[in-house]
């Protein structure tokens, strides 16, 4: 009789998600400094990047293509997902991803109130061990009742999926309100390392974060904030999920 060994391997993936403010430094009004926040991404040796706050061709910012270069300054792979038009370019967020994107989605997040547009980025990500997780970045509204059904349509966007699913963001939310509550019944945030991450300097409000869908069993390896302060208004948020197979 011949006997099979089969040794299951869990997932270990490096999350991590930074408001970047158009890469400018908060104590230099006029300078915009992209340089130091692809530093930041490369020091956090992430593989999935979720990004806010970017930039491409716009006058504040250089007319630079912010999404491309992060992507040149860091050897990743990019999406961009447009939140508004501004001047003759665009600005929104972006996904990196040192693995292979396989599938890239685009949604208008809900607006019940007039606000700015926002959008929710989802990419696919191929593993080197060949399997596949979804990661989900956005930035939502600054209005209590934008957020509520934003947070409402993210969760309905959860009930599609079977395999991995992370979700970052600046989300504008603090840990005890209702689009954070909302979000709980399909995510899971963490809620043992979780730490302020706004603004850079004497940081109170925690509203960036790392959350993953309920449909996997995963544990937290690694989540804390990374104590930047000089390149952005938002510290950036770091994790490892480790997903069991």
């Amino acid at each position: 009789m011949l006997f099979v060994s089969i040794q299951l391997k869990s997932q270990t993936v490096k999350i991590l998600t930074y408001n970047i403010h158009h890469a400018n430094p908060p104590s230099a009004a006029n300078k915009i400094d992209i340089e130091a926040i692809a530093k930041v991404i490369n020091d956090s040796k992430a593989d999935i990047v979720g990004i806010q706050e970017v930039d491409i061709n716009v006058s504040r910012s250089e007319m630079m293509n912010q999404a491309e270069k992060l992507a040149e300054l860091t050897g990743m792979d990019y999406f961009f997902s447009k939140g508004i038009d501004l001047e003759k370019g665009y600005y929104g967020t972006v996904i990196l991803s040192k693995h292979k994107i396989v599938g890239k989605r685009r949604y208008d997040l809900p607006m019940p109130v007039e606000s700015e547009n926002r959008s929710l980025a989802i990419v696919d990500v191929e593993l080197p061990d060949g399997k596949t997780i979804s990661l989900a970045n956005t930035h939502l509204d600054l209005k209590e009742e934008n957020r509520i059904a934003q947070a409402e349509f993210i969760n309905e966007l959860g009930e599609l999926y079977s395999k991995p699913l992370i979700l970052v963001g600046d989300l504008n939310a603090t840990p005890n309100s209702k689009p954070i509550e909302i979000l709980e019944k399909y995510f899971v945030r963490n809620t043992s390392s979780n730490q302020p991450t706004s603004p850079n300097v004497n940081t109170k409000n925690e509203i960036d974060y790392i959350m993953v869908l309920k449909n996997k069993k995963f544990k937290w390896k690694e989540y804390k904030v990374i104590k930047e302060e000089y390149a952005s208004d938002h510290l950036p948020l770091y994790a490892e999920v480790v997903f069991s197979n």
